[in-house]
């Protein structure tokens, strides 16, 4: 699979210097280049501060008993999501957690938190080599990522200029909102048909 990967993108840089020579402007490759480069740096250096701090929150809360806490609140929905969790198991506060972060649009922060999420989650799998059902919905509603504030979008839209950064919420709360719901009837019906 990655030497696929490998092969489309080299077909397309080939392409891309192919077509940019025929047009006579080989030297905006260049330039093009360096100022994406440039722009890739200047927003990841922007967004470091934001995951520092959201994973230091998540940190802290995790050792105040907040993701507890936020289990027993998110409880009913997680409950219904995973049924094949026990009901004291970390793996619940693990999911709340990074189904809060997000909630509140922190993908970057999420990515740890998913993480001790499925690490959880791989204690109570009987089988290493295959994943649980809750694996299963659990990166099924992660990849969906319902959003309310989509906070690091808005960082971002902020950083590069926007007028109005803030005006992606509504959007993302609707597409957000379409795509779980539509991840979780899936993995309903894949669930009751192909396990």
């Amino acid at each position: 699979m990655n030497t696929l990967i490998n092969i489309i993108w080299l077909i397309l840089i080939v392409l891309g210097v192919i077509t940019t020579a025929y047009k006579g402007n080989i030297e905006s490759i260049t330039l093009i280049t360096v100022e994406a480069s440039t722009n890739a740096v200047t927003i990841a250096f922007q967004l470091i501060g934001l995951v520092a701090f959201w994973s230091g929150m998540a940190r802290i809360a995790e050792e105040a008993g907040l993701t507890t806490a936020l289990a027993k609140l998110m409880g009913p929905v997680i409950r219904w999501l995973f049924p094949s969790i026990p009901k004291d198991h970390p793996a619940l506060a693990a999911i709340a957690m990074s189904m809060s972060a997000n909630l509140l649009g922190l993908g970057n922060a999420c990515t740890p938190l998913g993480i001790k999420a499925m690490s959880e989650l791989h204690t109570l799998n009987p089988d290493p080599e295959q994943a649980t059902a809750a694996m299963c919905t659990f990166v099924a509603i992660t990849a969906s990522s319902l959003t309310i504030l989509p906070t690091t979008i808005i960082s971002l839209r902020a950083a590069m200029g926007s007028m109005k950064p803030g005006a992606i919420i509504g959007p993302t709360m609707i597409a957000t909102s379409t795509s779980t719901l539509v991840a979780i009837v899936a993995d309903r019906l894949m669930g009751r048909y192909l396990r």
